[in-house]
């Protein structure tokens, strides 16, 4: 069975270029300009959508991220809330795929089988757990993918090839490559490393390849998506986001414009390269 990730990433290998992969919070800094930005972000550029599912602890989450998770919650965002954001989404877009983005124990909380019933009928098509490693996989991992849903795996510098395998086992939709170590938002990735790492990634499997953490700008854009199959870009968003805000942290004006301006950006930064079509 074929998902709206496993689609977009075939129908961009025969276009011949990278996706653009964007991150945000749902329901940062509310749900109405959450659900504004999300139906703007495809027509800007973004490609694959991924939203995070606000959390008390984001541990593995940089001090922007971390801050929209907490106005989110703030403004009383919770799973039930992104679930509805997506299914409103789902009115006037039935093509742009969707990943949900976080940690193990909102999911828990609200159950897993329910949880996964939800997701899939609102339109999900994938979930990254972060701190759900392979050894769990009988918790999440394996009734996402029962329910037909991707679950999408995080490689990082650090996952040698001996540990490889494991992290890829059951792994579907694509591969994250965490670019750096540490937390988001924190540091540039180096391009010619990233794009080593792609390569040995790909050796072991036949999944897509996205680099995430420290992409910016169009420029860094363009350079990994060079050996990437895709691009994700979240701390730079959500930056833009934030600096449109009043100094009660609420909406302005300015906010959805400062989201989808970026995205543009970055997807021309992606856009300019230019693989050989798949035959």
């Amino acid at each position: 069975m074929t998902t709206r990730i496993d689609r977009r990433f075939a129908g961009l290998k025969i276009e011949g270029r990278a996706a653009l992969v964007t991150f945000l919070t749902a329901g940062d800094p509310d749900y109405a300009t959450s659900l504004a930005i999300l139906k703007n972000l495809p027509a800007a550029g973004a490609d694959v959508i991924e939203l995070g599912m606000p959390f008390t602890d984001p541990m593995a989450d940089g001090p922007a991220i971390q801050a929209s998770s907490q106005r989110a919650l703030k403004g009383g965002q919770t799973l039930k809330k992104t679930l509805e954001l997506i299914r409103e989404f789902r009115k006037g877009d039935n093509d742009t795929p969707i990943v949900l983005m976080g940690y193990y124990n909102p999911i828990y909380i609200y159950g897993v089988d329910r949880f996964l019933v939800d997701a899939k009928a609102t339109g999900v098509d994938g979930l990254i757990v972060v701190d759900l490693p392979p050894e769990e996989d009988t918790e999440l991992c394996l009734p996402a993918l029962k329910a037909g849903l991707n679950f999408i795996r995080l490689a990082t510098p650090t996952t040698d090839d001996k540990r490889l395998p494991a992290v890829l086992a059951n792994t579907s939709g694509f591969v994250y490559y965490v670019s750096i170590t540490g937390i988001t938002g924190t540091a540039a990735p180096n391009a010619a490393r990233v794009n080593d790492a792609v390569a040995r990634i790909k050796r072991h499997t036949s999944l897509p390849v996205a680099v995430g953490f420290g992409v910016r700008d169009a420029a860094r854009a363009r350079a990994i998506a060079e050996g990437a199959d895709g691009v994700v870009v979240g701390s730079a968003l959500i930056d833009a986001l934030r600096e449109t805000l009043d100094k009660d942290g609420k909406a302005t004006g300015a906010t959805v414009k400062a989201v989808t301006n970026l995205v543009a950006s970055l997807a021309e930064g992606v856009r300019s390269v230019r693989r050989v079509a798949a035959e």
